[in-house]
């Protein structure tokens, strides 16, 4: 396309971002109220000098960190239980029949009605409580991992991962599956070279919508009791202070690493699975 094509394409880009902030700005001069919206340099200001401690709690650095890794481990414990399980479940007929509807049972359910119950089973145990640790670096670090949080977390990023597994698995036709067993090919064979390749789009598809699920999750797993840091944490603390601008800093700090994490499946997405646009 060339240089030209570049600066167009980056542009169209650019566009509704550069209108988006220009309405920002437009709209909170005329307002002229930081409580309402604060204007658009106000946050920025706070981008600035991302290790600066906010209203005493911390840099939004350390707080946007101590929010990944929990949306990490809560996602990822997600995905080593949802695909395992919805590939058995869409493989074998008896294993979804037997399981498809208790754990439907379960799904309609919102990851913020399991609070109540949560509190009670876990409390404010963390991975520090589990691993015996009451001091030192480590505890900083493995405090910040609680149980409550993690499962809320989980819960959410579960069932689309689940789904979208289940469905891939069965969305792979039965010729392939037939053809492969006539030729002598074992279970492992076809597991590994037409179940799983054929399921795989699906499967990150699923991942991919878990992950955004599993940080929807966040600002309320970090609304429970224990929490002392992360973004979610920052901004509820700095709602109640009237200070919008770390409000908006922090979601705008979300949707950034979403942003980021979505752009890895989308390039693996178009790298990997550039041969299923062909079969449309």
């Amino acid at each position: 396309m060339g240089i030209k094509g570049f600066f167009v394409r980056t542009g169209i880009y650019l566009l509704v971002p550069f209108v988006f902030i220009a309405l920002w700005g437009f709209i909170a001069r005329h307002l002229a109220n930081d409580v309402i919206l604060p204007d658009v340099g106000q946050v920025a200001k706070l981008f600035m000098k991302p290790t600066e401690s906010l209203i005493s709690m911390g840099s939004l650095t350390t707080n946007v960190a101590v929010s990944l890794v929990r949306v990490l481990a809560g996602y990822m414990l997600a995905v080593c239980i949802g695909v395992p399980l919805g590939i058995i479940m869409g493989y074998y007929g008896t294993v979804f029949k037997l399981l498809n509807g208790f754990l439907a049972m379960f799904r309609p359910i919102p990851p913020l009605a399991w609070v109540p119950l949560v509190l009670a089973w876990f409390g404010v145990a963390s991975l520090a409580t589990l691993f015996h640790i009451d001091r030192g670096t480590a505890y900083i670090y493995l405090s910040n991992l609680k149980f409550s949080m993690i499962f809320i977390i989980f819960i959410g990023a579960f069932y689309p991962i689940l789904t979208s597994s289940i469905h891939g698995v069965m969305g792979v036709r039965n010729i392939f599956l037939d053809s492969a067993r006539v030729l002598g090919a074992n279970h492992w064979d076809i597991f590994r070279k037409i179940l799983l390749p054929g399921a795989s789009p699906s499967i990150v598809n699923g991942m991919r919508i878990g992950l955004g699920v599993a940080w929807m999750c966040l600002v309320s797993a970090e609304m429970l009791p224990g929490s002392l840091s992360g973004v979610g944490y920052l901004i509820t603390h700095a709602y109640t202070l009237a200070r919008t601008d770390i409000v908006i800093a922090g979601m705008i700090s979300i949707g950034m690493i979403g942003a980021f994490l979505d752009l890895f499946f989308r390039i693996i997405e178009n790298r990997k699975f550039v041969w299923t646009r062909l079969t449309r």
